[in-house]
């Protein structure tokens, strides 16, 4: 199934079913009126969920409308929790590389993740509001899954299967706050503004033998200013969706509609490019001893779309945003 989610004046936006082809969607207030709701009680719901999914599907939902992208919110606007990893071991050595740093301790064996903030998710298409280009803003395509109930202390193979649906991520970053924060020992928080959502989050059949192991295994195609900036692998991560959950667990349960980031999607190869500037601005480090490429300035755009391994659109949709000054007075 695919789910995408439309402005109502409601925190958590209205749920609507998205067709296989996303030319059409129906609505499915009357079964979940939001998206987290339908996770929340999803043992209850689903199979009416799907029903309407195979009716649109058919063409026999008699409220069927072209669906627009434009239009959605992140398929979740806000939930309950919101956990990244940085499940792509390349993306990490280089940094370590570039900075000369010693390895993380224990940083092929347990997964490296923070805690952000899941209150206000940006649609694919809004604006991205900053307050100083000065900040280093940077932008990163990801993966990541929404998850059912997991409790407390689940194995990994317990934690993949509590994944409900996955979702394609841009985790927006000022890349000159992270360093100080960092080093406090506290994690991130003004490094870390809205994180922004591709407009459709699918059920993992949706993506046939593209979910594979706890995987995307899909590349995730980033245009900065309508130029490419690269094509990475969702194969390549070194923890898998399974791992990265039964880790955010360890401790605590996680509530249905808790959402898991894989990290930015980093290949060896540098031919397949980067999904952040971060990253390129490292391997220049490497390459030519300092880097060139700039941080983002306001009035540029960012695309990312995920694609199948023949180069076709992936199920997820697109995020095209671009980069604003925060206009004066947004500050409350």
């Amino acid at each position: 199934m695919k789910f995408a989610t439309l402005a109502n004046g409601h925190l958590d936006g209205r749920l609507v079913i998205v067709s296989y082809d996303q030319h059409l969607a129906c609505d499915a207030h009357d079964i979940a009126p939001s998206l987290l709701d339908a996770l929340q009680r999803w043992d209850t719901v689903a199979l009416a969920l799907q029903a309407r999914s195979d009716a649109l599907n058919t063409g026999q939902a008699a409220d069927a409308f072209v669906f627009d992208p434009q239009q959605c919110l992140a398929p979740l606007p806000r939930s309950p929790q919101w956990l990244d990893g940085s499940a792509f071991l390349n993306h990490m050595q280089l940094m370590e590389r570039a900075f000369n740093t010693p390895p993380m301790p224990k940083g092929d064996t347990v997964p490296v993740m923070y805690q952000g903030a899941s209150d206000d998710f940006l649609g694919p298409h809004a604006d991205v509001p900053l307050p100083s280009e000065a900040d280093g803003i940077d932008f990163e395509g990801e993966f990541g899954v929404v998850v059912g109930p997991v409790p407390m202390a689940a194995t990994p193979a317990e934690a993949l299967a509590a994944v409900r649906l996955v979702v394609q991520i841009n985790d927006w970053s000022l890349r000159a706050l992270g360093p100080h924060e960092m080093q406090t020992g506290f994690g991130f928080l003004q490094a870390k503004p809205s994180t922004a959502f591709a407009p459709v989050a699918v059920t993992p059949d949706e993506l046939g033998a593209a979910w594979h192991n706890g995987r995307v295994h899909m590349h995730l195609k980033v245009e900065r200013n309508g130029e490419r900036f690269g094509e990475p692998h969702g194969r390549e991560m070194g923890f898998g969706f399974g791992e990265l959950v039964a880790h955010a667990a360890r401790t605590r349960r996680l509530t249905a509609g808790c959402i898991v980031g894989s990290g930015t999607v980093s290949n060896a190869a540098r031919s397949a490019g980067s999904a952040c500037l971060a990253e390129r601005r490292v391997i220049e480090m490497i390459d030519q001893g300092a880097a060139s490429t700039p941080f983002m300035r306001f009035g540029e755009r960012v695309r990312m779309q995920a694609l199948f391994e023949d180069g076709s659109a992936g199920p997820f949709g697109s995020i095209d945003q671009q980069v604003v000054p925060l206009a004066a007075g947004r500050g409350g």
